[in-house]
């Protein structure tokens, strides 16, 4: 049995350790904003926060994440209200949509660490997350108005 804190959750899971833990977020705590995509770290569909880094579900196994925060695209915030989430939907940037919540979860961080990046530093932190649909010129309009919507919430 393992126990996993999904975004300020308790879930209890007979599951083996070894699982990884997009399986457990999805299949077991019903949670499926958290997407697969290849299965093997390269895309970023599956991207979660696990104690505040940025991880691939995918290749994370469950005994990783045990007494760990995790937080997925759906605890990100409350309203959708995260700085991030409101760049992406002002810009209309998935076309898709499919590997926006891995996108989403990768700039979150990226703006944690780096609010005001650079366009290279952002084409740098999100060179792992793959859009097949080609939107990248949105997502990285969107990071630098979600990096300005984060300065001025902190000036208030």
């Amino acid at each position: 049995m393992s126990v996993l804190k999904i975004n300020g959750q308790s879930y209890t899971m007979d599951a083996d350790e070894n699982m990884p833990l997009l399986w457990a977020i999805r299949d077991i705590a019903g949670l499926t904003g958290t997407k697969f995509g290849c299965g093997v770290a390269q895309c970023g569909a599956c991207v979660v926060h696990l104690d505040g880094e940025a991880v691939r579900s995918c290749v994370t196994k469950l005994s990783r994440a045990e007494g760990k925060s995790i937080t997925t695209i759906e605890g990100l915030s409350k309203n959708n209200d995260h700085p991030v989430q409101q760049a992406w939907q002002d810009i209309d940037v998935p076309q898709c949509g499919y590997c926006h919540s891995g996108q989403i979860m990768s700039a979150a961080v990226l703006l944690r660490e780096n609010p005001n990046p650079t366009d290279e530093d952002i084409d740098n932190a999100m060179a792992g997350n793959i859009c097949r649909c080609g939107t990248y010129p949105r997502i990285r309009k969107a990071i630098h108005n979600a990096a300005e919507l984060q300065r001025k919430a902190t000036k208030s």
